[in-house]
């Protein structure tokens, strides 16, 4: 049996997820902000969930209507077929977000959407009481320009969380971010990939972990793996199978590299320690260099960065100089190529030399610019580049 599958994921990647999700064999995929909806099967819902870099989470889609008052929420949710996915005794929670709609009042919403899931499934199952016992089928709704869909979650913590990382320096990049980071930049198996600012290695880990094939899902767990089946089918089993199947897969060795640096010790010792937890501590070096003394000897590199941003004053000086001397090491040659994520709007006329192209990218709630040379360039003259910059921020 086939479903409406839905994956959120950060804005800017949703062409890189939607390749992902093609890769694993959805169907008929539907791109919007921030989304990427498809169909599969039950296996398909298991792989989703190991193999997907970019997704934050894999849901099943139980239906969309309009809703701009809460009988129209309410009545919209009574409808759905709720029983096909929640039995008598488990738990439904139910969590969601409204934009730009004129239902604002998240709490309500909940409570809304609540008393009709209780009263479909009071008709369905003929009880008055829902112990909620069982394991937990959360319902999560969206309600976007008076249109709410609503889903069944089968992720549990998001996908950013592979298992490798409990601990983080003060400013991690997103393991999704990184890997669609990494695959625009097209990291393979002979690549020697480079991050010159490490911090807890997100971008070596995950460059590791995509280079050798490996699922970035194999180091967790899944909420519903705790559900004894989905309409007749074992997902227990459907895990299993896949699990074995994605560790044929990987790839024991190859010529791959990571190596990271960082001013900071303790990140270098971080991204030592994460990259054991992950499995791929054979591909990845770190030790601590500061980024003045940046330098590689390698013909042929993959140079991925998230330098600090700058929020206040004091730092955005500090960060200023760091752009200027990142123009100066970063050497401009053919085989070298650079992807850099900034918030700063600066970030080129600092660092002396225009991308070859950007893709706007979310860090958080941070509106970022991932700045990619990879035409092995030299740095512009500065009325040149000045021109540029000018010309660049009126596009917007």
């Amino acid at each position: 049996m086939n479903y409406q599958l839905s994956c959120p994921c950060l804005f800017g990647l949703e062409s890189v997820l939607a390749d992902e999700i093609r890769a694993i064999g959805g169907e008929s995929l539907q791109i919007t902000d921030g989304r990427v909806t498809f169909t599969g099967d039950a296996r398909m819902i298991v792989k989703a969930n190991l193999w997907l870099r970019t997704a934050e989470r894999v849901q099943i889609l139980l239906g969309s209507y309009p809703a701009s008052t809460f009988e129209e929420l309410f009545e919209g949710m009574h409808r759905l077929p709720l029983e096909r996915f929640i039995g008598p005794k488990d738990a439904f929670p139910v969590k969601g977000w409204s934009l730009n709609s004129t239902l604002t009042s998240i709490p309500s919403c909940q409570s809304i959407l609540k008393k009709a899931a209780v009263k479909r499934l009071n008709e369905k199952y003929h009880i008055t009481w829902f112990e909620e016992s069982g394991p937990a089928r959360q319902l999560q709704f969206a309600i976007l320009k008076n249109q709410a869909s609503i889903f069944i979650d089968t992720t549990g913590a998001g996908l950013h969380k592979r298992g490798y990382r409990p601990k983080a320096n003060e400013a991690p990049i997103k393991e999704t971010l990184a890997a669609g980071i990494l695959q625009l930049a097209r990291v393979q198996e002979d690549t020697n990939l480079i991050d010159p600012f490490c911090g807890s290695g997100t971008f070596l880990i995950e460059g590791a972990m995509l280079a050798m094939k490996m699922a970035p899902g194999m180091g967790r767990s899944f909420v519903c793996e705790t559900w004894e089946e989905l309409e007749g089918v074992s997902l227990r089993s459907l895990f299993s199978e896949e699990r074995s199947a994605a560790s044929q897969q990987a790839v024991k060795e190859g010529s791959f590299t990571a190596q990271g640096y960082d001013i900071d010790p303790n990140a270098v010792e971080l991204t030592l320690q994460n990259a054991q937890r992950a499995g791929v501590s054979q591909f990845v070096k770190a030790e601590q260099r500061d980024i003045a003394d940046f330098q590689t000897d390698l013909s042929k590199a993959v140079i991925v960065c998230n330098p600090p941003y700058g929020e206040r004053l004091l730092d955005m000086i500090k960060v200023e100089k760091l752009y200027q001397t990142m123009g100066k090491v970063f050497i401009q040659r053919k085989f070298l190529k650079y992807y850099i994520i900034s918030a700063n709007e600066d970030f080129e006329k600092l660092f002396g030399l225009g991308a070859d192209k950007r893709r706007k990218l979310y860090n958080g709630m941070i509106r970022c610019q991932l700045y990619m040379y990879f035409k092995g360039g030299v740095p512009l003259h500065k009325k040149a580049l000045e021109n540029l910059y000018t010309a660049r921020r009126k596009k917007g």
